[in-house]
């Protein structure tokens, strides 16, 4: 892929991510002129209407951000150290296991602080990809692309069913569980998004700086070996790295599906298979996604919203359709 088209790509996507931004800030129930916003930015005045309208909006535009970057370098660092194209943080069972920790830890222990909740989405993270990797592993050809997606898809929904039990067991946990558990943007605050932003930012610099590692682990087992990577170290560290990322963004927003899923091919599709270049635009590809879909859900059933983990699910499935379509007709 010629280095031009790279830099186009990555000038595209920064323009998207400031267009996507200022939609974020001024579109809603309640429009909001372009001025207003800059004004709001610079000085704002909180007797002023729509000074309050715009600051909230700049909560959950940095949210929206900091999200969509992680979900979508999560997913790219997935399908690479898998070899796995339908790879992502909702199919292999990562957002799922960070969800049912979480909401047990609201059922159980009535956690509300997002540190609370981190805690328990890294760790139900981390047992998510354990449970799924294991399951897939069994039988003579091990964790094929297909059994990765089958044993995700059946501890997705175990999991899922272990959820919906418990908060319709207690109503308060309903009451604060309902739109978390859909992928909302806007539980949180900016104190918030600048604590988790810490281990997004961690995972992020380890992805970033394995992106050579990726390549290699792209190539298969044995090609990557034979290039001097230390396979199993490698995956072990890609492995943290993305379960920082993925429980980081379901205990900022709730799991928002298919996100890691459609933003990689999608950048694979713009700048070729080089994760040296893949990642980078996911870092703005998926933000602006992220953004865009908040926007949509804001405006297209007023004065109700839709929240961002639906409408990400109304573009992710049918790609995951073609997606498993085009990889049974060949072969895998």
């Amino acid at each position: 892929m010629p280095r031009g088209a790279t830099v186009l790509a990555i000038v595209g996507g920064l323009l998207a991510l400031t267009v996507a931004s200022a939609l974020s800030l001024s579109v809603g129930a309640r429009s909001v002129a372009p001025s207003v916003v800059w004004d709001s930015l610079v000085a704002y005045d909180g007797s002023l209407t729509d000074h309050v309208v715009v600051h909230s909006r700049l909560q959950r535009t940095a949210a929206g951000i900091a999200v969509g970057a992680a979900l979508a370098v999560a997913g790219a660092a997935m399908q690479g150290m898998t070899r796995n194209p339908l790879a992502d943080p909702g199919i292999l069972g990562l957002n799922a296991g960070a969800s049912a920790a979480v909401v047990l830890g609201v059922y159980f222990l009535s956690i509300s602080q997002v540190t609370q909740f981190m805690v328990f989405a890294f760790l139900g993270a981390g047992v998510g990809t354990v449970l799924v990797y294991a399951i897939a592993s069994m039988g003579r050809d091990g964790a094929t692309p297909v059994k990765l997606a089958l044993a995700g898809a059946a501890i997705t929904a175990g999991l899922g069913s272990l959820v919906n039990a418990l908060v319709l067991l207690d109503q308060a946990s309903l009451d604060r569980m309902r739109f978390w558990q859909v992928g909302t943007l806007g539980a949180r605050d900016l104190g918030d998004v600048a604590t988790v932003g810490v281990f997004m930012l961690v995972g992020l610099v380890i992805t970033v700086i394995a992106t050579p590692t990726l390549n290699a682990l792209a190539l298969g087992d044995d090609a990557a070996v034979g290039l001097g990577v230390p396979v199993r170290r490698a995956r072990v560290g890609l492995g943290l790295a993305t379960v920082l990322l993925c429980g980081a963004a379901v205990a900022l927003a709730g799991p928002i599906g298919f996100l890691g899923l459609v933003v990689p091919h999608a950048a694979r599709l713009i700048v070729g298979g080089d994760y040296r270049r893949i990642v980078p635009v996911c870092l703005l590809a998926g933000p602006s996604l992220v953004l865009a879909a908040d926007v949509i859900g804001r405006v297209i059933a007023p004065p109700a919203e839709v929240q961002v983990g639906v409408m990400t699910a109304l573009v992710g499935v049918p790609v995951f359709i073609v997606l498993i379509r085009t990889r049974k007709q060949v072969g895998l």
